[in-house]
């Protein structure tokens, strides 16, 4: 009897034992839910009903380099459709409203490389009639929306389009290798100085904290807005262009093709870049239509392709002072090593022509004349090996180092590459005649020209070629300059001085670019017609002005038009004539106004 009672006993006080430490952790549980995890839970509760949003940072602008605002920014609204959310029977009512095509929709949806779950923009620069209806239906809307984009503004009659460059919304390629910085959505420079500087433009993105209810809905600002960070706008540019030059060029170079590049000597600053024929840059703000850009891109005129330093060109009769610098730095030839011109030459079973007779010339006469007899037989004279060589010490056959994505060497032959062309043995001293008038194989951008200008103007040193001037940071406002490489040959002075006194006299003297002459300066220039297989000749010009005191090196390069005498010389003085008359009459002016 008493054995039962003292199991029942044991029986009772374990069942209590279980029934305790059930409870205890039921209490335990209801506690740490209710106390040690409340916080962690309101966190998960708000995070549901708290959305984060990316704002995009204003890019910085563009100034010449006189502080005209070039290039600056505007606001602008987009179009968005939520694939997760958007009933496609709304499909005709978008489309109609924002006048697009019957289709459009599910054709940017069926295209659209990113998450469904992302918003898709459907429409940019939309106007404000398609916001206020929206705004009166949207709660009939789901899926749809709008926001506010950043977009370029361009505020002068000038172009530049090559140098400024377009920005465009990030690639999924772009995305994949920078998506520690970018998002999808945001916009990039895609070329010219928008892609070179882009992480000086692109500031710093902002974000902001909204509250929404259950279907996505804005209700407002979380916590009035105080964990918000402003986004910030990107740093400004101080571009070396000028823009008053800038125009000229642009407008001496409507109906044609090809190229104008001006530089400092001294430093290296490009005052003008202009590619023709050019594009409207506005036509790229808020992103391209297909159709246009399919348009751009087939258009035979090419107004995408940067002729200045993307295209290359033979330099023609320009490049015949790369010859007289080598022959006269080598001591291969004096200023008194004569060839008698009778209007070509015989070489190989071959007769290369001259543009004339020109009797008896020594080196400064040939640059003056431009006579071709003197220097095939200079190449002849001075060999391929000791061409290229002074060809790479004027800059050419590898990059200028200029601040911008495009920048093509060129080619300058060697023997190496004659080689490896023709196999080794098989090419002919015959071949090398045409690379002593800038023919034959040999190509340079214009780019390369203008620096090949400014060494010539500047004894033999410039600068690295670059297209920003300084940086003025957003935060500070201060103006930064930026340092570039000197760039300097070992050629001396007394040799410039001898090819120099050629290029001056092809204005001054007798040469082929008389027509040049401006009174009461001087300008030292030397002209080229380039042999052109697919048409008509190309025209060049090279030049630089004052001759004492080299403030400004122009190349000047015309597709298809014939001498460079007749049509790139002429563009060149009216780029000379703008930077150094017109400027000292208006500098003449003020100062008799403040002495008066």
């Amino acid at each position: 009897m008493n054995d039962d009672f003292l199991k029942l006993l044991v029986r009772k006080r374990i069942i209590l034992i279980f029934v305790f430490l059930f409870f205890a952790l039921v209490i335990y549980e209801l506690v740490k839910i209710q106390l040690i995890e409340n916080v962690a839970y309101l966190a998960k509760s708000e995070e549901n009903s708290i959305k984060k949003m990316e704002q995009q940072a204003p890019r910085g602008v563009f100034y010449d380099r006189n502080f005209k605002l070039l290039v600056t920014n505007k606001p602008s609204f987009v179009a968005i459709l939520n694939p997760t959310k958007y009933d496609s029977k709304f499909d005709s009512l978008i489309e109609k409203k924002l006048q697009l095509d019957s289709g459009y929709i599910q054709k940017v949806f069926s295209q659209s490389t990113t998450s469904r779950f992302l918003p898709v923009k459907i429409k940019k620069n939309v106007g404000y009639d398609f916001i206020a209806w929206y705004e009166e239906n949207s709660d009939s809307l789901p899926g749809v929306s709008y926001e506010i984009e950043i977009q370029r503004d361009y505020l002068t009659d000038i172009s530049c389009a090559h140098a400024f460059g377009y920005t465009n919304e990030i690639t999924s390629k772009q995305l994949q290798e920078k998506k520690d910085i970018y998002s999808y959505g945001d916009i990039v420079g895609s070329t010219g100085l928008e892609k070179y500087y882009e992480n000086e433009l692109k500031g710093q993105k902002g974000i902001s904290y909204i509250l929404v209810d259950s279907k996505q809905r804005v209700i407002g600002k979380y916590d009035d807005g105080k964990q918000d960070i402003a986004p910030v706008k990107g740093n400004d540019l101080v571009l070396t262009i000028d823009y008053n030059l800038q125009k000229v060029a642009e407008e001496s170079f409507k109906g044609y093709r090809g190229g104008i590049v001006a530089i400092e000597p001294k430093t290296g600053e490009i005052l003008v870049f202009s590619s023709s024929p050019t594009f409207d840059l506005r036509q790229f703000t808020g992103g391209i239509p297909p159709q246009k850009w399919k348009e751009l891109s087939n258009d035979p005129k090419k107004p995408l392709f940067n002729r200045v330093s993307s295209a290359k060109y033979s330099p023609g009769s320009a490049y015949k002072m790369v010859l007289a610098l080598a022959g006269l730095e080598e001591n291969i030839i004096t200023t008194s090593w004569t060839i008698g011109c009778g209007g070509g030459f015989l070489f190989g079973g071959n007769f290369f022509r001259c543009t004339h007779a020109h009797g008896s010339v020594n080196v400064t006469r040939a640059i003056e004349a431009s006579c071709n007899t003197f220097f095939y037989q200079l190449m002849l004279k001075i060999g391929l090996e000791n061409w290229a060589k002074y060809s790479r010490i004027m800059g050419f056959g590898s990059k200028t180092g200029i601040d911008f994505p495009e920048d093509n060497s060129g080619l300058i032959p060697d023997s190496n590459y004659y080689n490896k062309v023709y196999g080794k043995g098989k090419w002919k001293k015959g071949y090398l005649v045409s690379l002593g008038i800038g023919q034959g194989e040999c190509s340079v951008t214009i780019l390369q020209l203008a620096q090949y200008a400014s060494l010539l103007a500047n004894f033999g040193e410039t600068y690295q070629p670059h297209l920003v001037k300084g940086i003025i940071e957003n935060e500070t406002q201060n103006y930064i300059p930026l340092k570039f490489e000197k760039v300097k040959t070992p050629i001396s002075k007394k040799t410039f001085d001898i090819v120099r006194d050629g290029m001056f006299k092809v204005v001054h003297g007798s040469g082929t670019a008389r027509s040049v002459f401006i009174p009461n300066l001087t300008i030292a220039g030397k002209t080229g017609t380039v042999q052109n297989p697919h048409g008509a000749n190309h025209a060049v010009f090279i030049a630089f002005a004052p001759y004492d005191d080299p403030q400004i090196a122009v190349a000047v390069l015309v597709e298809n038009v014939g001498y460079g005498a007749t049509y790139a010389a002429p563009i060149a003085k009216k780029i000379i004539e703008e930077y150094l008359v017109k400027k000292n009459n208006i500098e003449e002016l003020v100062e008799t106004t403040i002495i008066n």
